[in-house]
């Protein structure tokens, strides 16, 4: 593909050759001849100074480099769109296989793809374009909208709804029951998990990620949020809009969690609680309660300012120690002079 080309689908400026052909995309440190690279920071200018990219796509133009410049808004957004044109997954209609099972009573939209050991319940409606991989189960009542893509071994337990556009990777399950039980003569009774799961438009979900039905209403993620590998969320929680939840985060039940909130991995979220919409927190937070929009860290998490502050000190707290040590001695000393030497 010509640079100019490339440069008119990603709407950026070139600097230079319009001609040079482009043959594969890739990041700075694995580039090789033919290949576009990006540009994230200043701080890998260096590895790019090294590199054997031919053509980079950065936010502003570096005079001191001899190759091809594409200057573009968000470069790490277009080489994403360069990824995508050259390396397309092909998900391309391919019908419905005579060894999974669908229910009489399920009804199925067009152009749909079903492979082989996928199992399509009672009164299951999946709509047009969806892509249903082997080993799928989707029970009863269940309903999934246009151009859906659900690979192998993902669950979707009864009663679930699904918006259009969803991705649901491999070992996903969706409506699982939640963890609800009453005590009651010094056992723990189950207490029955009768909601639902509401997955909006637009989301993607993780492989191996859980998301349990409300215990009466439902659990719901929001358009737009995306779900990383191995995240747990609980019955009854809220997810608003295009929220990040990366790797191994937990929420519990009732919690919610606001527009375009970010989680990192690894955070643990208590139950009944509320986040407001445009908070960050950082990987291993725990957090407890309401919290008001902001950066936060630690567990229990506090504001990540006076985090960094807060670690800055523990790492002296040995030397600290040292010196109240050395201080209780002398005034030790002082309140006892007849000790002294």
């Amino acid at each position: 593909m010509k640079l100019k080309e490339i440069a008119d689908v990603l709407n950026g400026r070139l600097s230079e050759n319009p001609d040079l052909d482009i043959t594969g995309v890739s990041r700075i440190s694995d580039a090789k001849e033919g290949d576009i690279t990006y540009l994230a920071g200043g701080k890998w200018l260096k590895v790019l100074m090294e590199s054997k990219a031919s053509a980079v796509i950065l936010k502003e133009k570096i005079e001191d480099i001899d190759i091809p410049q594409i200057i573009v808004q968000n470069p790490l957004f277009c080489f994403s769109k360069l990824l995508a044109l050259f390396y397309p997954k092909s998900h391309a209609y391919s019908g419905i296989s005579d060894s999974a099972f669908i229910s009489e009573k399920a009804s199925l939209g067009d152009n749909i793809t079903i492979y082989p050991f996928a199992y399509i319940s009672h009164m299951t409606q999946i709509g047009s374009g969806s892509i249903i991989y082997p080993n799928v189960f989707i029970g009863e009542n269940v309903s999934i909208g246009e151009n859906c893509l659900i690979y192998a071994n993902a669950v979707i337990h009864d009663r679930v709804t699904i918006g259009a556009g969803v991705i649901i990777h491999s070992g996903a399950v969706i409506g699982s029951d939640g963890f609800g039980y009453a005590q009651e003569g010094g056992m723990h009774h189950k207490i029955p998990q009768v909601g639902t799961v509401i997955i909006e438009d637009d989301v993607e979900i993780g492989a191996n990620t859980t998301i349990d039905r409300a215990t009466t209403g439902a659990t719901i993620i929001s358009k737009g949020t995306k779900i990383d590998n191995l995240v747990q969320i609980g019955h009854n929680v809220k997810v608003g809009r295009n929220a990040i939840l990366v790797s191994q985060t937990g929420i519990g039940g009732s919690s919610e969690i606001g527009d375009y909130v970010m989680l990192g991995g690894q955070a643990g979220i208590a139950d009944h609680v509320f986040i407001e919409s445009g908070t960050i927190i950082a990987a291993r937070a725990g957090i407890m309660g309401r919290v008001s929009r902001g950066i936060y860290s630690g567990t229990p998490a506090i504001a990540h300012k006076d985090w960094l502050r807060a670690v800055a000190i523990f790492n002296k707290l040995p030397e600290l120690k040292k010196k109240v040590d050395e201080l209780e001695k002398i005034i030790k000393q002082m309140q006892n002079p007849s000790n002294n030497p």
